[in-house]
This record gives structure tokens, sequence and C-alpha cells, in this order.
């Protein structure tokens, strides 16, 4: 295993040349300030509107308690995608809108975040659907895609099965084909906080509210206390958006508490295993009307699920349980072999919380829908929704506080900058010009870079996969793996640490890098990675 004992005790002391503030320094500044908004909540949701508020003009300070992105946010099915099944309601709007979301964010927004990703869509004998019906349906959602990732067909089981090894055969009638999209969630979210701040928002991970201030009656900010040194301090706020996800009850009541529930929570696991073979497309397999069970390939890895069942309870207690895994494993197996399926495979897996509106009925069932409200403070409430449309989301959310009664905040936007369409994500490369750059010459004087190294910097941070290049040419530790099995190297820790609010090892090896994922988040490694994490105030 790669260690660090050869590197001098000198290294990463100092936080590099234009790292982020450190913590003190940005507890002050939110404590001086008075923001036009405060996002609470640092999942997609809210990422997404501090980003767009930022770009309009706006004061934005955002907070979580956890992680950017900690909980739901990077517990997806990692997907871009125009969304099927809901043509069998009849949302072709819908399906529209999110197939013209997907395509921006794969080409113009973050290229180098996302990559296409063909879906084959198995027919067998007895299954819910038929070849006809599934043939009409792909061939529909291609379209309303003005068919800019080809046309949706049917082939046959043989040449399916050349593309997905293990795939399973007996009784398969035909495959229906289509395209959607793929990225790594939390890579994104991250670049999403990186856009934010770079348009002018003050952002900090790690800090919990404890209490809303209010001034006659109005919510007029809020009490945080510092996860990782108990230092207690205050933001005050022209207008407060809780964007908490599974928690928005939660703050809602600190608002007003006889506040009416108004989510529900449903709970979808997944399982990670590493892949007995090459996979060229993915798989979405019918388990009944409504439901589909995928095997994606990701990160070199194949990622299973999802679940779908009603949540009650804490969400911080939300996790896999062996119900979870055996129901994801015997739903994969409609479609494929044991041998993919081998519970030894597993490297990981996690749970996450969808938000639904509130209401009766399968969880299955409900519109993944975006939903704003406004309680009796004054504090708005934005929860639901889709990663693939995240931008969008950005967007209606500064149209609802542009209209917002007396217009607290629509005469300080600028309307020029309100929805920005097309604005690109930091580190927006074609990835395959990074990737070549980095092993030509490792995007520095330095050594030439590995070929799994190159490929992973360029598809997780597009041109600032450079100055993690610097960063390793500085000092060959860091050119180091951080472990032999994964394409890391320690200069993304100290990058991580530096540019990219990482304070624990979970930050870093769960949702910085791939390292937790793929099972390789030895003791030793997190200890090392701690050790790093520990020398920048």
């Amino acid at each position: 295993m790669t260690t660090l004992q050869s590197v001098p005790s000198s290294l990463g002391t100092h936080p590099a040349a234009g790292s982020n503030p450190s913590r003190a320094e940005t507890r002050e500044q939110l404590s001086k300030a008075t923001y036009d908004l405060l996002v609470i909540g640092g999942g997609i949701l809210g990422i997404t509107t501090a980003w767009h508020a930022a770009q309009s003009g706006l004061r934005v300070a955002m907070v979580d308690a956890g992680d950017f992105a900690g909980a739901t946010s990077s517990a997806s099915s990692k997907l871009l995608h125009g969304g099927l099944r809901y043509l069998q309601t009849g949302a072709v709007k819908l399906v529209a809108e999110n197939h013209f979301e997907r395509r921006a964010v794969s080409r113009t927004v973050a290229p180098h975040l996302s990559n296409p990703l063909t879906f084959y869509l198995p027919v067998y004998k007895g299954g819910p659907h038929g070849a006809a019906k599934l043939g009409a349906g792909v061939f529909a959602y291609s379209a309303l895609s003005a068919f800019r990732d080809g046309v949706g067909h049917v082939i046959g089981a043989e040449r399916a099965a050349r593309d997905v090894p293990e795939l399973r055969t007996e009784g398969l009638k035909a495959v229906a084909v289509y395209g959607d999209g793929q990225m790594n969630d939390s890579r994104m979210a991250l670049m999403t906080v990186r856009a934010a701040v770079e348009a002018g928002a003050t952002v900090l991970n790690h800090a919990e509210v404890v209490g809303l201030r209010k001034n006659d009656g109005r919510v007029a900010g809020a009490e945080l206390r510092d996860r990782t040194d108990g230092t207690e301090f205050g933001v005050g706020a022209r207008l407060v958006l809780n964007a908490t996800g599974p928690w928005v009850d939660h703050l809602r009541r600190m608002e007003d508490p006889g506040a009416a529930p108004s989510i529900r929570l449903s709970k979808g696991a997944h399982l990670v295993l590493k892949r007995t073979s090459p996979w060229r497309a993915a798989l979405a397999t019918p388990i009944d009307k409504y439901r589909i069970t995928f095997a994606l390939p990701w990160e070199d890895m194949l990622l299973l699920g999802t679940t779908d069942e009603e949540f009650e309870g804490d969400p911080a207690d939300v996790a896999v349980n062996e119900a979870d895994i055996s129901q994801i494993l015997d739903e994969a197996a409609f479609s494929i072999r044991d041998q993919q399926l081998s519970r030894d495979l597993i490297t990981y897996s996690f749970a996450g919380l969808r938000v639904l509106p509130g209401g009766p009925g399968d969880t299955a069932k409900a519109k993944r829908e975006t939903v704003v409200t406004e309680g009796k403070g004054g504090m708005l409430s934005i929860a639901g929704g889709k990663w693939t449309t995240f931008r969008h989301i950005g967007r209606t959310v500064m149209q609802k506080l542009a209209e917002l009664p007396g217009r607290p905040l629509a005469d300080d936007m600028e309307p020029v900058k309100l929805l920005p369409r097309h604005m690109p994500l930091p580190g927006l490369a074609n990835p395959h010009a990074v990737e070549h750059r980095l092993l030509v010459d490792g995007g520095t004087p330095g050594p030439r870079m590995a070929a799994d190294t190159a490929r992973h910097l360029a598809t997780h941070y597009g041109s600032l996969s450079f100055d993690i290049a610097r960063l390793a040419a500085g000092d060959p530790a860091l050119a180091e793996r951080v472990h032999p099995d994964a394409p890391e190297i320690w200069a993304q820790v100290v990058y991580a640490r530096d540019y990219e609010w990482a304070r624990t090892a979970d930050d870093v090896l769960r949702r910085r890098t791939t390292l937790t994922i793929r099972g390789l988040d030895s003791e030793d490694i997190r200890s090392r990675v701690e050790d790093l994490l520990a020398k920048r105030p």
C-alpha cells in the first residue's frame, strides 16, 4: 500500500496560494455582514439557488450542518436523464424539459463532469411490457430529445450480450435501446459550490443551525454552531431559504412550532460492486408497470439500484439494511447472471431519501416535483426535484424570489444575469484534451502521469486537473497513489482540503474521491488523510 512515511513533515502545513479562506475567516465574514439571502442546506437545491442568486447580483451565504452534498445529493443513481418512465403518465412536456437540461449540462455546462450512457432495456418473456410497446416508447423518448442522442430502437439478444457480457439471455426476446447521461453527483455538486463562490457567495459546511433569528416576527437570519470546534456565531439576512432536504420540516418547526408536515420521504438504496468484465451499456430492467431496476457501469464499478419505500424517522439514520441488499440483488437477477451478483463483489452500499410532496399513495408513483412554500415568519422552504434539472430549479427559485409580495429582493437582482441558461461550471474543458495533455507532460514540466489517473482527473476536475498536477509536480510524494488499486493521488487530498472545503476523512474519501465506493478506505489511509486535513486551519 502507498504510504506517506517518506513525506517531509512540512508537507501540507501551509494552505496553497489562492486557496479558500480558513473557517475562522469565513465565520467572521458571515457574522459581520448582512446578506440578501441566507441559504440553509448545501444539497444540490441549496447549491443551485446560491449559484443563481450570486450570479444575479445578490449577496449570498450558504451553510450546511454536514458536508456539501453530504446526504441525499450524493446518494442518487448518478443519472442525467429525461425520465423514460414519465412517458407512461403522459408527462411529455416534463420529459422534453428534462432532455433539454440533460443536454445542456452534458454539452455546454459541464461536459467534463458528465458522459453519455447507452441504456439497454431488456424484454423478457412474461415481463410487464412487450417489445413493440418498449420499442415505440424509446423511439418517442429519443424524439423528445430531437434525436440528438440517436434514434431509440430495438436490437436482438445476441448483439446486446456482446456489450453486456453478464446479460441474462434465457427468455430474452429483444432489447430496446435509448440514450441518456451519467455523472458523479458529488463532483457535480462541488463544482457548483465553487461556481457560487466564484460568483461572490460565502459558504461554510459543517455549520449547524441551532436557532433562527427573528425581527418583529420575521425570520432574519440564523444562529449556528461550527461542528468542527463548537464555535457559535450568527448570520443576518433579509431573506432565509430552507433547503435542508429531508430536514425541511424540522427547520420549518423552528420558524413555527405548529407547522404541519409538508413532505414525505422515500428511501432509495444502492449497491456498488466490482465488475467481472467490461460493460459498454447500462441495463434498465422493468420490474413491474412502474418500477425499473438499474445496473450502471460507473467509476469502473457496477452500480445497482434502487429501492423505493416510504421512510419515517430521523433522516440521519437512513442506511442500507439486509432487506435492501436482498431486494436489489434479487431484482438485478432478472437480467444479470449470478456470477456478477456475488455478495463478495460488493464494495459499498448507500441510501438516500427522496423528498416528495406530502400526501397518500405509493411513493414509486409520486411526482418528483419541486415545491416552494413561505412560512409565517417569511422563511421560504424548497423541497423535492430531480438532479437532472438542478439548473432549472435554481432559475425557478429566483423567479419566486422576484415575485414575492413587496419584492424584497427583486430590485437588487440584475435582470441580465437572472437566468443564466448556459453558464458553465468551473473546469469547463474537453476531458479528452485534458487527459491527452496530462498523459503527454503531466500538465506541467513534471513527469508523465499514469493513464488511469489522467483519465480520472480529466473527468472529475476538467481543466482544474492542471492545478492538481502542479501540486504533484512540486512534491513527488503528492504524485503517489493513495491506494495502488485506485487512480487517485495524494495531491487530490491536499487540493480537497485547500480548495474544496474538505474537513473530514469522509469528505475526502466518500465525496471528493472514489476511495470509499471502491472499498479502499482502510484505517491507515483514513488516518493519513486526517493528518493532512489537520495541517490546515
